[in-house]
């Protein structure tokens, strides 16, 4: 067998193919080396007033987004180039996509929703990578952003593919800063002026203590008395934590609020029940009468006497 032209087109075109794959794959790896470190140097000048963490997940979304979408690009123009080094004609298959694409964008319009709906969320920077947000009634972490679709994990581990489009409200727990929002009942029998000062000492304490003071912004503080409930009175506290802080500056806060009343012999309410014991009801009572429907008395009916007993 005669390998000349095999070996004559592998030293032309096959050299070709070579350079293209060898190009590819070096612009990927210049997607990777060169996108992050471009990000970590404009992102933070836009994002000078925010916290550090917030700028971070940016950085790491955005980067994301941007690799995956020049992979995607650079295996598309490596592909055409290598059929077009093949020998195949690529200019009808152009022109079959052309026409192929018209025909999918009347099919595929909830697609093209999710895309343009996905890039006006990285855009206005509605929620990144990491933060704690609810989109499409499902609440959980975003552990991936893309074009399409928004992958959430919810407290029970569940993940969710939420598609872009059908996301009209995005409510974010977690950016800039977080809210420590929390009511304590205590006992009507409490002073209140005591309480509210207890409650307002113990957020100062948390304030200065070395770990947990580096994670509030805000030390939390009695704002009101919030509600008359039925077994106690409810006490609004307010604070301020860094992002995605407060549910666990709320906990400590509990314990600690729990240890200090159970020192100041400070009332934490709970249902209680009241069992009132009357007298017994008159004989004959039907129970759940009014007395008005009570049945009369009966009268005890003596048979007459005998004769022997009259002698």
């Amino acid at each position: 067998m005669d390998w000349t032209p095999v070996l004559d087109w592998l030293a032309s075109h096959g050299v070709r193919i070579l350079i293209i794959l060898i190009v590819c794959a070096a612009l990927y790896f210049t997607l990777h080396r060169l996108v992050p470190p471009a990000l970590r140097l404009t992102i933070p000048k836009r994002m000078a007033k925010k916290p550090e963490e917030e700028v971070e997940q940016r950085i790491k979304t955005l980067s994301r987004v941007f690799v995956r979408t020049g992979v995607v690009l650079i295996i598309v123009a490596a592909a055409f180039m290598i059929l077009a080094e093949i020998g195949i004609n690529i200019t009808p298959v152009v022109a079959g996509f052309g026409i192929a694409g018209i025909a999918i964008g009347f099919g595929a319009q909830s697609l093209v929703r999710d895309l343009i709906a996905g890039l006006l969320i990285l855009i206005e920077n509605q929620y990144s990578v990491g933060d704690v947000v609810k989109v499409a009634d499902i609440a959980g972490i975003v552990e991936e952003i893309n074009l399409r679709r928004t992958v959430l994990r919810d407290l029970d581990g569940i993940v969710h593919s939420v598609p872009n489009g059908e996301i009209r409200v995005a409510s974010n727990f977690t950016q800039d800063w977080s809210r420590v929002n929390m009511n304590i009942s205590v006992g009507y029998g409490e002073d209140l002026d005591h309480v509210t000062e207890v409650l307002n000492r113990i957020g100062k304490e948390m304030t200065e203590d070395p770990y947990w003071g580096e994670l509030i912004l805000g030390a939390p503080q009695v704002r009101r008395v919030d509600a008359f409930e039925d077994s106690g009175i409810a006490i609004k506290i307010l604070g301020e934590t860094k992002p995605i802080r407060q549910w666990e500056v709320m906990g400590e806060l509990r314990r600690r609020i729990k240890r200090v009343f159970d020192e100041e012999g400070i009332e934490i309410p709970w249902p209680h029940t009241k069992v009132y014991f009357g007298s017994p009801p008159p004989p004959g009572f039907a129970a759940g009468a009014p007395p008005s429907q009570a049945p009369p008395p009966t009268e005890e009916v003596l048979p007459p006497p005998s004769e022997e007993e009259g002698e």
